[in-house]
């Protein structure tokens, strides 16, 4: 009986990996390499980031409760006229000069009359005045800072989050952090989806390995977010911030603004001093802003002189943005320009659309959760990042690094366009670039050392 010839053999025929294959082989000790230390490295400064950044997102709220007493007040059945407010609360706080004022935006908050100048407040900031919008009462006045209107608490958590209280020095740590977190993680994807799927498993795993698939299936899920995060941050930043500015400026997509020049002088009508809201021009010059469609939230700011205008400009942050503006003549009662938010260009409405929702305020209360359970996700990468590296050591080699020299693996063509691309966004992303050129010069500087020790032992034995 003759059998089937064997279709098996003891030596089969290896395959050969495909150039992809081949370029994803060489690419990943770098990917590695690159995430390995910027995570141990950057990871304090993001932990700080991620610390401060959920206060932040949560101290919108706990502002609602703190400041209970000057935000709200019982709804009435009239308010009474915007004048009538601003002189109320010039009474009780006759320092300082009017520069802004935002009427009560629901039935139930106060009207804000924003002084400036005045003594004891910082020159950026201003006092807040709330007045009951019914009846005329003042209910209390506090600092206020920035667009938003962040009062103490968000004031002090705000400055904790953005440079520590150090002022604009501190303000590297914060920009640090934000350069180099969308790097990780997208390091991190590149690692975690060139894995075996069946290296991705948590559950029946221990030990290092567990971690690590705790560490990457967390950091899938959250790596759009930190992308986000990364990129918006990134844009009101000091250094690379000011580069886009003038990227943006340079494309014409710059933020505009309202022109508020009037080309009179209307002192003679209206008794102003330079830079101050006086209470018998609001009433008018609010009036002429609803006749626009200005709907609330609205902001009145001084004119800057006595030939510029009022503006009143939509201050609503969350989604959908009311960002309309228009210069309001005093002496006429006439609107001298207007600005829609429909009109802005792309990028000055991406950029508008990314600070806020960075910020919390484009999509309220879930925009903070959202915000606040990213912090949490990366305060976990970072813990487990750390511990993965505590595992990876042996015996006293605690913390053992990633070898180095992977980027001679990297074929030229692939090498040096990545070199040219990183080179430019170094330029534009200094607090990027800067640190991994250092960290590439010491790293060389460690190998060409360890070479050297290497090629005098034998020689010594």
């Amino acid at each position: 009986m003759s059998t089937a010839p064997s279709t098996t053999t003891d030596d089969p025929t290896p395959v050969t990996p495909t150039p992809s294959r081949r370029i994803r082989a060489t690419l990943r000790p770098l990917v590695l390499r690159l995430h390995f230390y910027a995570g141990v490295l950057v990871a304090p400064f993001l932990l700080v980031a991620a610390a401060t950044g959920f206060l932040y997102a949560a101290s919108f709220q706990a502002e609602k409760i703190v400041y209970a007493h000057e935000l709200t007040v019982p709804a009435g059945d009239r308010e009474l006229p915007l004048s009538q407010q601003v002189a109320a609360a010039r009474k009780a706080h006759p320092e300082g000069t009017v520069s802004a004022v935002r009427p009560s935006p629901e039935a139930d908050a106060t009207t804000r009359v924003l002084l400036s100048g005045v003594p004891g407040i910082d020159a950026d900031h201003t006092l807040a005045v709330f007045v009951d919008p019914y009846t005329g009462k003042v209910r209390g006045a506090l600092e206020q800072y920035g667009s938003t209107g962040a009062l103490p608490l968000r004031t002090w958590i705000d400055g904790l989050h953005r440079d520590l209280h150090l002022g604009e020095n501190g303000r590297l740590y914060s920009e640090l952090a934000a350069s180099w977190l969308w790097v990780i993680a997208g390091g991190g994807l590149v690692l975690w989806f060139g894995r075996r799927r069946e290296r991705r498993k948590v559950r029946g795993t221990t030990g290092r390995r567990r971690t690590l698939g705790l560490h990457g299936t967390l950091g899938v899920w959250a790596a759009t977010g930190f992308v986000v995060l990364s990129a918006t941050g990134l844009t009101w930043s000091a250094y690379a911030g000011a580069n886009i500015d003038e990227l943006r400026t340079s494309l014409g997509q710059a933020t505009p603004s309202v022109s508020a020049t009037t080309g009179g002088d209307h002192a003679a009508h209206s008794g102003a001093r330079s830079g101050e809201a006086t209470a018998q021009d609001l009433d008018a010059v609010l009036a002429a802003a609803r006749a626009e469609g200005l709907g609330d939230p609205v902001e009145i700011v001084a004119p800057a002189d006595a030939s510029s205008a009022y503006v009143v400009k939509q201050i609503q942050r969350s989604w959908p943005e009311k960002q309309d503006s228009v210069a309001v003549d005093p002496a006429t009662g006439e609107v001298t320009d207007e600005l829609r938010f429909a009109d802005y260009p792309l990028l000055a409405k991406l950029t508008r659309w990314g600070i806020d929702a960075h910020t919390g305020t484009l999509f309220g209360l879930v925009n903070q959760i959202v915000l606040m359970a990213l912090a949490l996700s990366l305060v976990l990468l970072i813990v487990w990042g750390y511990r993965m590296w505590w595992l990876r050591g042996r015996a006293s080699a605690f913390g053992r690094p990633i070898p180095r020299g992977a980027w001679q693996q990297v074929p030229p063509q692939i090498l040096v366009p990545a070199m040219a691309a990183v080179t430019v966004l170094g330029y534009f992303v200094p607090l990027l670039g800067i640190p991994l050129a250092v960290f590439v010069a010491v790293d060389v500087l460690l190998g060409e050392i360890a070479h050297r020790r290497g090629r005098r032992t034998p020689a010594a034995g």
